[in-house]
């Protein structure tokens, strides 16, 4: 597909009012799956970029030009999240939550605003129900708004699952109550769905899955598997008619890249989805993945160094903990969590040792079988076994 992709049309830009047929059909295909699969009829138009920084990137002015055009040129700031990942360019670096990442680089940028991680599991007082974490994730953020003045708040970031602050689902209740919130105060919605797009949680969007109704959507990685550098902005229908009504006095959006809408991009994508659809991979990432959970659960799950196993679909992790109850965490020098995951790779099974957090993340193939799965799940299993007296060690250390 690439080959013939090459030798059709190697490259041209989709600057002043060009474009190319792949990259035309890519965007049609990707409505469509919005629209079919994920109840959002409402998103409009793509552009298409490189990775999902640039994509974030591209996000970051697009919701200040709305704002401008629309005469509320007060509406600047975005609230992101803490432990948020949104990408290290100078704008996605700073919606990122991780402060390491902005350390000596003059970043987070001053319009960018950060609240609390809504990490159920590590930040929920004692006692307090997952519903009643939530709730108060929901007002830190409304208390945040009513500070800094809605009139200046454009936007609020997230990723529907975190990924690399822990692959966190969101606390019952927590998104619902924040879009309410947002669309009392006039706040646009960005979901970014670089990882969870395309499949990876047992739907094709993570945002249809939790019937969640972003006003632009970030996507990268899945939508060419990474065989191809391809992101794209999802824009609403309200976001594009706003841009539209404008363009006889501002003319068209000056923006893109040399890359934008590249056509060996385009094929490659539309490809990607064929082989998705074609091997109903999306209906196996949920079935799998739910039998891989429950196959981690069922081996690693009463651990004495185990403290939770979560996630949704493809997307899973492991969070370690020194104690259970009372519950306490590793030292972060300690990384334990990379003690785990380079003796699982020494057993043949690759994970993620998450940079900041105890946590081990699993996001095999789409097309993992139930036996891939009871093969990983037992090989894993030994590593930890391997390097319980070592974690025992550490535990004693954080006590």
């Amino acid at each position: 597909a690439a080959k013939q992709a090459v030798d059709n049309l190697a490259y041209h830009h989709i600057f002043g009012g060009t474009s190319n047929e792949p990259i035309i059909r890519l965007a049609e295909r990707v409505l469509g799956l919005f629209h079919d699969t994920a109840g959002a009829p409402h998103l409009s138009k793509v552009f298409f970029g490189s990775g999902g920084s640039d994509a974030n990137d591209t996000n970051f002015k697009l919701v200040r030009y709305y704002n401008n055009l629309r005469g509320k040129p007060k509406k600047k700031k975005i609230i992101s999240r803490l432990g948020a990942y949104h990408g290290l360019t100078y704008a996605a670096g700073s919606l990122t939550g991780i402060p390491v990442y902005h350390k000596a680089f003059d970043l987070p940028l001053p319009e960018v605003l950060h609240t609390s991680c809504p990490h159920y599991f590590r930040y929920a007082a004692a006692g307090e129900s997952e519903t009643a974490f939530g709730e108060r994730m929901v007002a830190e953020v409304e208390a945040l708004i009513a500070k800094e003045g809605a009139d200046t708040i454009a936007a609020f970031i997230a990723e529907p699952i975190m990924g690399t602050g822990g692959v966190l689902l969101p606390p019952q209740g927590y998104f619902q109550k924040l879009q309410m919130l947002f669309d009392r105060h006039d706040i646009l919605f960005i979901a970014d769905e670089v990882i969870t797009g395309f499949g990876r949680t047992g739907h094709w969007f993570a945002t249809g899955g939790m019937k969640l109704k972003p006003d632009i959507v970030t996507l990268a990685k899945g939508i060419t598997s990474a065989y191809f550098p391809v992101s794209a902005s999802v824009i609403s229908e309200k976001i594009w008619t706003v841009l539209k009504d404008a363009s006889p006095e501002f003319g068209p959006v000056m923006h893109g890249f040399t890359y934008s809408g590249h056509p060996v991009g385009g094929a490659l994508g539309l490809v990607n989805i064929d082989i998705i659809e074609r091997e109903g991979l999306v209906q196996q990432a949920a079935e799998v993945g739910d039998y891989l959970k429950h196959l981690l659960a069922q081996r690693v799950g009463s651990h004495p160094f185990v403290g939770e196993v979560r996630g949704m679909g493809q997307m899973l992790a492991i969070e370690f903990v020194a104690d259970k109850a009372p519950r306490r965490f590793f030292h972060a020098k300690a990384s334990a969590h990379r003690l785990v995951s380079a003796k699982a790779l020494e057993f043949g099974v690759l994970t993620r040792a998450l940079p900041f957090i105890d946590v081990n993340s699993f996001s095999p193939p789409l097309n993992m079988t139930r036996s891939d799965a009871e093969e990983a799940v037992e090989r894993y299993g030994k590593a930890l076994d391997a390097v319980t007296p070592e974690l025992a060690r550490l535990a004693d250390k954080a006590a």
